[in-house]
């Protein structure tokens, strides 16, 4: 197990630390936080019938935990772009690449009684590090009406896309704000 990055507890202050997701344990815990998440900020929109499934994704990258004192607190994952996401096609047209070229920040929460810490960007800026190792722009999508995601991200200079208007269910349109990580620095 490789540890991504740890705080130390000399002073009785929490211990933070970063690690890649792994395991059926790790996963359960993600869906519990995840919970949290959706019954106080409505994260997902609709509860998916299968939460881990969810959380896990589809053409995964790779996915982190943050653990305050040794719980689990918050999830990112990083993947290929699929159907559905609009982001990566708006980067490829303003960055003039393919899709190939882009990773895809998803499932990024923080359970409510963990924030303030800076957990939300310390997963974001380690999905970045692995996205632009591996040679890849990373770009996410967000429902316009996750106030508090949308100002983390610009906030960390995230360049906003483009906005782009989806229907998930019948009856139910959505509106996605589509953001791309700031070029990195010569």
């Amino acid at each position: 197990m490789r540890r991504d990055r740890a705080a130390h507890a000399a002073d009785g202050h929490p211990v933070l630390r970063l690690r890649e997701r792994s395991g059926q344990r790790d996963l359960e815990a993600c869906v519990g936080v995840l919970a949290a998440v959706h019954k106080a900020d409505g994260y997902p929109v609709n509860w998916p019938e299968q939460p881990g499934a969810w959380i896990e994704g589809t053409d995964a990258i790779g996915a982190w935990v943050a653990e305050l004192d040794g719980r689990v607190v918050g999830h990112v994952g990083l993947s290929r772009p699929g159907a559905g996401d609009e982001a990566p096609g708006l980067w490829c047209e303003e960055a003039a690449t393919v899709p190939e070229a882009v990773a895809v920040m998803s499932r990024l929460y923080v359970a409510p009684d963990a924030r303030g810490h800076g957990i939300g960007a310390l997963l974001m800026g380690r999905a970045t590090r692995e996205a632009r190792g591996r040679g890849l722009h990373p770009v996410l999508d967000v429902v316009s009406s996750d106030r508090s995601a949308t100002a983390l991200y610009e906030r960390m200079g995230w360049q906003l896309l483009g906005v782009a208007e989806q229907e998930w269910e019948p009856g139910q349109r959505v509106v996605l704000h589509c953001y791309a990580a700031p070029r990195p620095q010569p």
